[in-house]
């Protein structure tokens, strides 16, 4: 069985090398895990509770360092510090709702009869997480999965090796026993006899499409739950009432951050007319000012993108794109750390449309097309044209007619004036091709629990 290597974007080295466990190890890894779980269950919530936001205070003693290790793992610059506020704010708030949530609903509790609906534990969840927003995206499963009474057995991506090493660590460093969290490193045929053996009983899945079509075919016929988010090609729309210099600093933001490599990133955007030139002229001049280079240097906005192949990706839409009659508007000559490889210019493109592959498939990263529209009825069809449904957003000064148009596109969010972040208080889902299920929100709970109802009658003499 060959290692899997982590090839870092900063250079091109082999920064972290791991063995894949064979299938006889990662089979003992998932009984270890059901051994352990009616145990951890069976410890009170607080205790749960306590012991999860423990590993999280743990695992930021060393945020300094971690953050370095991103840089070298997936490129984002180390001026943006980690992802530790949204790790605080998503385990705080998951934890403060548990009790609530998990609660038994009481129907009735007479004389006669005690009836409840009940909230129990699935297992062992499994998380198969990605590289982009390696620490966030475990997280939002990792912390209700935890508090809810399951073992979790965790495997990271290959570009991220690291980060699975170090959650689990900071975790067992707290007090999590060490077979209730379980990190593992495993290859494809391995995770794929897990799942169809069923040693699951809930898969939480981020990726790409034909990674959640995977999951769906090594699941089938088994009833293991899937939660799967996958792919995306969110909008932007600036309505002709929108503020521009608020639109166009948070679409753009929302474009180039972390090199274009966010799940909710914006990769396509329809202007209206009325604003539609001075919202491309300002566009063009925030990408212009910034700065492409090495993680490690403070000036840096943009570092490489996590891996050449994904760049290449990128390129191959741009040039095609500009073949069928696109318009590039940077020059990737003013960004001359653009190496062919993982360093990628960003780039604007205009004169598009839905038959190119830029404005149709995702592009996860540092580009977005721009199309003008003549009013919301055209901007609605281009939105909903999309085999995507991640999230959606709308630049508008009217919330009435943000909402009215939200409940029309095929998304699972709807953001008015802003774009690019979740809110742990609302479900994360999507539909279409992006997937399903949810996490986060009192919904989070339930996709890593399972209803269980009580009909006690009351013996009466």
């Amino acid at each position: 069985m060959k290692p899997i290597q982590l090839i870092s974007p900063v250079d091109g080295s082999v920064y972290a090398e791991r063995q894949p466990l064979s299938r006889e190890a990662a089979v003992a890894v998932t009984k270890a895990a059901k051994a352990a779980q009616k145990g951890w269950a069976a410890r009170p919530l607080e205790e749960r509770i306590a012991l999860v936001k423990a590993g999280v205070a743990k695992l930021l003693e060393n945020k300094e360092t971690l953050v370095e290790e991103l840089a070298w793992q997936m490129g984002r610059p180390t001026r943006f510090g980690g992802e530790w506020g949204g790790v605080n704010d998503r385990t705080n708030y998951m934890a403060g709702i548990a009790a609530d949530t998990l609660a038994p609903q009481v129907v009735e509790d007479g004389a006669t009869f005690k009836r409840y609906l009940a909230r129990e534990a699935v297992g062992v969840v499994f998380i198969v997480a990605p590289w982009n927003y390696p620490y966030l995206t475990t997280i939002n499963t990792l912390a209700p999965a935890l508090i809810a009474g399951n073992s979790v057995v965790l495997k990271h991506a290959s570009q991220t090796l690291l980060v699975g090493e170090r959650l689990a660590a900071a975790f067992h460093a707290a007090g999590v026993p060490a077979d209730v969290f379980q990190n593992v490193v495993l290859d494809h045929a391995t995770t794929e006899h897990l799942i169809q053996s069923r040693a699951f009983n809930f898969v939480n899945f981020t990726g790409s499409v034909a990674g959640g079509a995977a999951m769906e075919k090594a699941a089938a016929g088994t009833f293991t739950g899937l939660g799967l988010e996958l792919g995306g090609k969110d909008p932007g729309y600036v309505r002709a009432d929108a503020d521009l210099d608020a639109a166009v600093d948070s679409l753009m933001d929302g474009a180039m951050y972390n090199a274009g490599q966010c799940c909710c990133g914006i990769e396509r955007i329809y202007v209206h007319e009325s604003l539609y030139d001075a919202f491309v002229e300002k566009a063009v001049a925030w990408v212009n000012a910034l700065k492409l280079g090495n993680p490690f240097d403070q000036a840096s906005t943009l570092g490489p993108m996590a891996n050449k192949r994904f760049a290449a990706v990128v390129r191959a839409q741009v040039a095609e794109a500009i073949a069928a009659g696109a318009k590039p508007l940077i020059d990737p000559a003013h960004f001359p750390a653009d190496d062919g490889g993982a360093y990628l210019a960003p780039q604007i493109l205009v004169n598009v449309d839905h038959s190119m592959r830029v404005m149709m498939e995702e592009s996860f990263g540092p580009v977005v097309g721009i199309m003008k529209v003549s009013g919301d009825d055209e901007a609605l069809a281009l939105m909903n044209d999309s085999p995507y449904g991640l999230t959606a957003s709308i630049w508008t000064a009217d919330a009435d007619k943000a909402a009215e148009i939200g409940a029309q596109i095929e998304t699972g969010t709807v953001f008015m004036n802003r774009c690019d972040y979740l809110d742990p208080a609302l479900c994360w889902t999507g539909c279409k091709d992006t997937g399903r299920g949810g996490s986060l929100s009192y919904l989070g709970f339930h996709s890593v629990t399972r209803p269980k109802s009580y009909h006690l009658k009351k013996v009466t003499k």
